[in-house]
């Protein structure tokens, strides 16, 4: 015995319209869009940085991370300031930092 599935057919015309619904909101955005002097309120995020302002922030932040763990450093072995910078220069002389 075949049995009818009347829910199926609503279910496609009910996407059939939603399809419809959409295609005019879509069609009506085009015509806006078209409009010589139609201002339009598109909701924006922030500026977008550039690639070269993120590497600079990154830059900047690893410097201050390698100044903290140094001066923590520095604190727990109590070596002072002037020690660990002839250290450090005697590692880039070396070619150990750059």
């Amino acid at each position: 015995m075949k049995q009818h599935k009347p829910n199926r057919h609503m279910d496609e015309r009910e996407k059939l319209r939603k399809f419809r619904e959409l295609d005019d909101a879509f069609a009506e955005a085009l015509r806006e869009l078209e409009k010589p002097n139609s201002r339009l309120d598109i909701p924006t995020g922030p500026p977008v940085r550039s690639l070269a302002a993120q590497e600079a922030d990154d830059e900047q932040a690893r410097q201050r991370l390698f100044e903290e763990r140094l001066k923590t450093l520095m604190s727990e072995y109590a070596q002072p300031r002037d020690s660990v910078a002839l250290l450090l220069r005697t590692m880039q002389s070396l070619g150990h930092i750059a």
